[in-house]
């Protein structure tokens, strides 16, 4: 589990056909065999200690459904983020490291005190985008200003802090970016579609329909 924040900046480089180098000097002294890092917040775990980073295993589905394959050898800049630890500070959102799916930068332009980014995503991935919803983009906790009615757009403002943190500030028009929704949404959606009663063994009544008094009901006013 992480929070969205970003630590550190590294590279990635092929290490055998299922491993990848992250060179991130900057985090060497923290990294322990076996622990989670998200890299453009893919959660990747540590398979070796390196003198400047650590290896990490890739599997075929990773590779696929992310933009790690394509910056291997580039020297193109991925944020890092160490798991989160009991009692550590939560200052984004809960970023499980499970890619959704990848996305399209649009655009980037500059206000007087922020940066305003615009998204495309694919259609599987549109229902979770939602005004003020949160979401990662590269792992980098966000929150969602503004997106179309169907939400395969989306655009965020981003601190000058956090432009200048992450490799946010690397993107141009038509760059692919990683895409983590709202892992809360998700299971609220799902459990519209599929109430939990519907896997049990047993008869049980139907679910009431989400009403304003159902919702009374149970405290929500």
């Amino acid at each position: 589990m992480f929070t969205g924040l970003t630590q550190s900046i590294g590279t990635l480089h092929p290490a055998g056909a299922s491993q990848v180098e992250v060179h991130c000097p900057e985090l060497t002294a923290t990294l322990a065999l076996g622990d989670s890092v998200a890299v453009d917040g893919v959660c990747l775990t540590v398979a070796e200690c390196l003198p400047q980073g650590f290896l990490a295993t890739t599997s075929p589905e990773t590779l696929a459904r992310t933009t790690l394959a394509h910056k291997l050898n580039t020297q193109h800049p991925v944020n890092l983020e160490l798991a989160l630890r009991v009692g550590d500070r939560l200052g984004g959102h809960f970023v499980t490291g499970h890619i959704d799916g990848v996305g399209e930068t649009e655009s980037l332009s500059a206000t007087e005190t922020s940066w305003l980014l615009s998204f495309t995503v694919p259609d599987a991935i549109a229902a979770y985008v939602i005004p003020k919803g949160s979401i990662a983009v590269n792992g980098v906790s966000l929150t969602i200003a503004d997106c179309n009615l169907q939400g395969n757009w989306f655009q965020v403002a981003v601190i000058p802090h956090s432009f200048s943190m992450t490799n946010l500030r690397y993107l141009q028009p038509h760059t692919l970016v990683n895409i983590e929704t709202d892992v809360l949404g998700k299971y609220v959606a799902k459990f519209l579609r599929y109430p939990p009663e519907a896997a049990l063994d047993f008869p049980v009544a139907a679910p009431k329909s989400v009403s304003p008094d159902f919702l009374a009901e149970h405290g929500y006013v």
